[in-house]
């Protein structure tokens, strides 16, 4: 079989450089309705202080940053509107050009081909008389109107921050660039007003809530056994305790799934199950056949349902056939955590767009919903204990994009979110709020444009129990798109190439040609030429195609080892080179469950995946997602130089509270107008030239910049002419996207 040619072998582990642990966060809660929970945190929190952890710091001993120097978008009320109706003036510190020859342009195009954004140069706009005041030369400005109704709000919500209302506050805030924390700053406060003529800061957050187990497991990363052993919701196939087909059980998303696919539920995910029976083709990689599946998953379900499954031989390969039907009610699936990804909200061109570099300029969504199971085969089934429970090495991962898509309804999400976080502990109340969330997006019907009108994005697996490797797979309510997306499609679930990650059955991770100019090409392209590890500038994004260099790149699935991916061209002294090769790397699923993120067992992190299967519920969260703890980071070795470079230091947890916090109760939103694509056309004729930063592919205009100054006000002026409509976009839309797909 060609992927059976991994190499094998222990992961490399490096642990020169590390500090020791002198911080950790406290929980402190007063509920008498959460105590016991509060006493599981408690220990959790004492145990990440009990033993000295090199492989962890204090955030407190990340450098400090100027909080000047931290990009926030600042807000400007004009003294008379434009010919649009504009009555703001948005600006933003747009990251350095990475094409060299618009450095000092004085026009930049973000966004889409068919949605582009254009930003004037401030100073240049001040000198002409448009804006009263520049907030500095390095600002680009963006004309729309504000909801200024929203700084009051925004103003209630950081008192009620300050107030404890969400356990401790800190004014602290972690920078990160990507997913890598680089520093500390001091939080600067929101305008609570919008004076004529004066730029103000707009959206983020002046205080924060300290990140605590409490917080992200209310509001982030939900493992506790009150919600996911809800007996009202869940059902435990191991014990039999709960409610068959709950809310929050594997049949009750199969179910609503498999609505419109033209065929009974059973069938769906006998169908889904049975694509491991043999070895198939996506994008030309072929994943082999795992028939292990028959023994370990079918057939002990079939039984437990009543019903004989047999494993016959075709003319096309192994296939089931069932004397009855799989009873979803009992599935051997296991609810390990309900997992709130709204720090992906990401924009509608996202990674794809092949325009902007690194800058968003296209409406923004609310991430995505997910449910963690662990797949069981239990013995007795339904009536036993965890003992009998015959837990796998075995993760299936339903990973829903929330349908909301305007700033007001994305603010919304956000803060149900949050008030999780009131509502005393796991109580009736914040489970049924829970519920009600989780159904609007589960429920057939909540994603009419996609598959089955289900709002699926893919369903990600990750086991040992039937193959020699770990190994990812993905599939989808549609096909590749070939750009890094999926084509809805009716129907059933289909294998699908898994995200941004090459073929390693082709190419060799410890390095390849055409690998080194994927990196050298596209990712660097969107990188800071100064960028120096770990401080990489904005994130990477960037997309992967099926093919690159006129041959199949991305794969169907992923094998671990390897590890991660090297550079072959890169040197330890190319500072663009190292964080090109180190985001790539994190961003395929053999870095991210491997040695780019420690989820290799380094530091005592887990091994190949980001919950401990080997642990009791609650799971144990890898020290990726955690930093150690409340209150550290988590310092991994560059995957190919080691410490030549210093580490990546991690806290993912943090990051997505700050980002939940910021889009909750600091997010301003604004009504941008619509700009068509037509417009770059009429900028080419008035300029002879298009500022646009190129991504992939290459755009079809002249790229240039534009430095006479007269030429601004004849551009400002012909967006008119390309109006059509408003979008509602938060203020922090032009803002730098994390393209990672974990």
């Amino acid at each position: 079989m060609m992927n059976e040619r991994k190499r094998s072998g222990a992961a490399r582990l490096r642990t020169s450089g590390f500090l020791v642990v002198a911080l950790a966060g406290i929980v402190a809660c007063s509920v008498e309705t959460q105590q016991l929970t509060d006493s599981r945190l408690d220990s959790r929190e004492a145990a990440t202080t009990a033993v000295d952890d090199p492989s962890s710091t204090p955030m407190d001993k990340l450098p400090l940053i100027d909080p000047s120097a931290v990009d926030r978008p600042l807000a400007q009320l004009l003294e008379a509107p434009t010919a649009l109706g504009d009555t703001t003036a948005l600006h933003y510190r747009l990251p350095a050009p990475i094409d060299d020859q618009l450095k000092d342009s004085l026009v930049r195009v973000v966004g889409d081909a068919d949605n582009p954004q254009i930003l004037f140069n401030s100073d240049a706009l001040a000198q002409i008389g448009t804006i009263p005041k520049s907030p500095g030369p390095d600002f680009f400005t963006l004309f729309g109107s504000l909801a200024t109704d929203d700084l009051k709000r925004m103003d209630a919500d950081q008192q009620k921050i300050a107030s404890g209302a969400f356990g401790d506050a800190t004014q602290t805030s972690i920078v990160f660039q990507g997913r890598t924390a680089i520093g500390q700053t001091s939080l600067v406060s929101t305008a609570t007003s919008l004076p004529v003529g004066i730029p103000v800061p707009v959206s983020l957050c002046g205080v924060h809530p300290a990140s605590s187990w409490a917080a992200w497991g209310q509001s982030l990363f939900i493992t506790d056994p009150l919600v996911v052993q809800d007996p009202a919701r869940t059902w435990d196939p191991c014990t039999g305790a709960g409610t068959q087909g709950g809310v929050w059980t594997f049949g009750h998303f199969i179910n609503e799934m498999a609505i419109g696919s033209g065929t009974t539920a059973s069938n769906f995910v006998l169908q889904w199950l049975s694509s491991w029976l043999n070895s198939y083709t996506v994008n030309g990689d072929t994943v082999p056949g795992r028939s292990a599946i028959f023994n370990q998953v079918i057939k002990p379900w079939a039984v437990a349902s009543g019903a004989t499954a047999t494993l016959n031989t075709g003319t096309f390969g192994q296939f089931v056939t069932m004397t009855g039907s799989l009873n979803l009610n009992i599935a051997p699936f296991r609810l390990l955590a309900i997992v709130n990804r709204i720090d992906k909200g990401n924009t509608t061109a996202g990674a794809v767009s092949p325009y902007s570099g690194s800058t968003s300029g296209t409406p923004t969504d609310a991430g995505e919903l997910r449910f963690i199971f662990n797949v069981v085969q239990p013995n007795p089934w339904g009536a036993g204990t965890q003992a009998s429970c015959g837990s796998k090495l075995f993760t299936t991962i339903f990973e829903y994009g929330v349908p909301r898509n305007t700033c007001a309804s994305v603010v919304d999400w956000a803060q149900k979110w949050s008030s999780l976080q009131t509502l005393g502990g796991f109580t009736p109340a914040y489970l049924a709020q829970l519920q009600t969330m989780t159904e609007s997006v589960v429920k057939n019907g909540a994603a009419p444009s996609k598959g089955n009108k289900n709002a699926l994005n893919q369903i990600r697996t990750n086991e040992i129990a039937l193959s020699p490797h770990w190994e990812l797979r993905e599939f989808a309510l549609g096909l590749d798109n070939g750009t890094g997306g999926t084509t809805p499609v009716n129907g059933l679930l289909r294998t699908h190439t898994v995200a941004l990650t090459p073929d390693d059955a082709v190419f060799n991770a410890a390095g390849n040609a055409t690998v080194d100019a994927f990196i050298n090409g596209p990712v660097r392209a969107s990188i800071a030429p100064s960028a120096v590890p770990p401080s990489c500038g904005p994130s990477p994004m960037y997309s992967m195609p099926l093919t690159f260099s006129s041959v199949n790149f991305r794969g169907a699935n992923s094998l671990n080892p390897p590890g991660h991916w090297n550079g072959t061209t890169i040197s330890v002294t190319d500072g663009q080179g190292v964080c090109a090769r180190h985001h790539f790397s994190l961003n395929t699923c053999n870095g991210c469950h491997g040695e780019d993120s420690g989820t290799n067992g380094f530091g005592g992190s887990t091994s190949f995946t980001h919950i401990n299967l080997a642990s009791s519920i609650p799971v144990t969260l890898s020290k990726f997602l955690t930093g150690g703890g409340p209150g550290l980071v988590f310092n991994v070795p560059d995957s190919q130089f080691g410490s030549a470079v210093p580490a990546w230091s991690f806290a993912d947890l943090n990051r997505r509270l700050q980002r939940l916090f910021d889009l909750a109760h600091c997010t301003a939103c604004s009504s941008i107008p619509v700009i068509r694509g037509g417009v770059l056309n009429a900028m080419q004729d008035i300029a002879g030239v298009v500022p646009i930063d190129p991504g992939d592919p290459s755009p079809d205009f002249k790229v240039g910049a534009i430095r006479d100054i007269s030429v601004l006000q004849k551009l400002i002026d012909v967006r008119a002419s390309f109006a059509d409509g408003a979008l509602d976009q938060p203020v922090d839309f032009i803002r730098p996207i994390d393209s990672s797909p974990h």
